[in-house]
């Protein structure tokens, strides 16, 4: 499968937003969310770069299980007194879920239609 999808590049961009957010939206955080922000938004990065490259569906399903991790990340790390990154992480990673989903959907109906 080498068909590109829009989400990757979009994913792409989210990615690189993930990792630089804890910075450009401020505030002091624990070592271990700024962390995961970095953790998640380079694994994100990895992921629609490789899906550009040579789409795999794996690659999607990984970004969909990263994507539930920054969903509940602020429950699981206890940043969600910080209105701004927990919506940050809330947002961002529904949508990671809703382009995942989407492709994936895509991949399902490409397969079941007759050619």
């Amino acid at each position: 499968m080498n068909k590109q999808h829009w989400q990757d590049w979009i994913n792409l961009l989210l990615g690189i937003w993930i990792y630089v957010s804890p910075w450009v939206i401020g505030r002091s955080l624990d070592d271990v969310v700024v962390a995961n922000y970095s953790i998640v938004g380079m694994a994100v990065v990895a992921l629609a770069v490789a899906c550009l490259v040579a789409f795999r569906l794996w690659e999607e399903r990984a970004t969909l299980l990263l994507g539930f991790w920054l969903l509940i990340s602020p429950w699981v790390l206890g940043f969600r007194t910080s209105a701004a990154h927990f919506w940050n992480a809330v947002i961002i990673g529904a949508l990671l879920i809703v382009h995942a989903i989407w492709v994936l959907a895509e991949v399902d109906r490409e397969k079941s239609t007759p050619q």
